[in-house]
């Protein structure tokens, strides 16, 4: 309200100054000249009308700036907490990768724009055991030290999603057979090689079956799946801890 007042000062001091110029400009047209009386209401008028006037004036304009910038802030605070809410809502609450629908949308989305890369669906094997003898907490750390090799085993830019319990998509952008192999490979070797301690000294191995596709030009994402499910089920009948990689159109012409 100060800043107003000080401000609409200067307005009726800049309005007296204008009346009293004016006035003498008038009166010196006619060859008269301004008295006493006249001079004071030339400068008691703009002061007693414009200056509270303007002084309201310039507070409601400060008020209307301030409930602006108010308003623009929340604004800002608002679109923040939706682009948080809506990226949260993406993602794996525990591990933090894409949940199910993401990851699907997001090789969805890819397979519109271009066949190439390959499809990883990475089990945790023996997993209910885990949570059977040493509890869900126990389940949770395990799951947890899983997705940390998932994320030093694949390539920048491949996409990583948890897509069940304790099972696992990548999808490898770009990547063909011999690249899709290599990553998933190393992505076994590195689970394989975590010390995961429950119950004090007590180390429990932990390790993963994969079972890939490559793919291929014009398959659906359910087609790719059912392709890598194959694999991953031959992978877990062959004893776990294992990498299985083929396509069913490449198995369907060897046949």
């Amino acid at each position: 309200m100060a800043r107003a007042i000080f401000k609409a000062f200067w307005v009726a001091v800049a309005s007296a100054a204008s009346s009293v110029l004016l006035v003498m400009m008038i009166l010196s047209f006619f060859g008269d000249s301004i008295g006493g009386l006249g001079l004071l209401m030339c400068i008691a008028c703009p002061l007693v009308i414009a200056w509270p006037a303007s002084a309201y004036m310039f507070w409601q304009n400060d008020r209307l700036q301030a409930a602006h910038r108010d308003l623009s802030r929340a604004h800002a605070q608002l679109a923040a907490a939706h682009r948080r809410l809506a990226e949260k809502a993406r993602h794996d609450d525990m591990t933090g990768m894409l949940n199910r629908e993401s990851f699907f949308g997001v090789l969805e989305r890819s397979r519109r724009k271009t066949d190439s890369g390959a499809l990883l669906i990475i089990d945790a094997d023996h997993f209910k055991s885990i949570n059977d003898r040493f509890g869900h907490l126990a389940g949770d750390e395990a799951l947890l030290q899983i997705a940390g090799a998932l994320r030093g085993g694949v390539r920048a830019g491949d996409v990583l999603g948890r897509i069940g319990g304790e099972e696992f998509g990548a999808f490898l952008v770009g990547a063909n057979e011999h690249e899709a192999a290599r990553v998933a490979e190393r992505i076994r070797q590195q689970v394989e090689m975590i010390r995961f301690r429950v119950e004090g000294d007590r180390i429990v191995p932990l390790t993963v079956s994969i079972g890939g596709t490559i793919c291929e030009p014009g398959a659906t994402v359910s087609e790719l799946m059912r392709s890598a499910d194959r694999r991953l089920y031959e992978a877990k009948n062959r004893g776990r801890n294992l990498v299985i990689f083929g396509s069913d159109k490449r198995d369907t012409e060897a046949a």
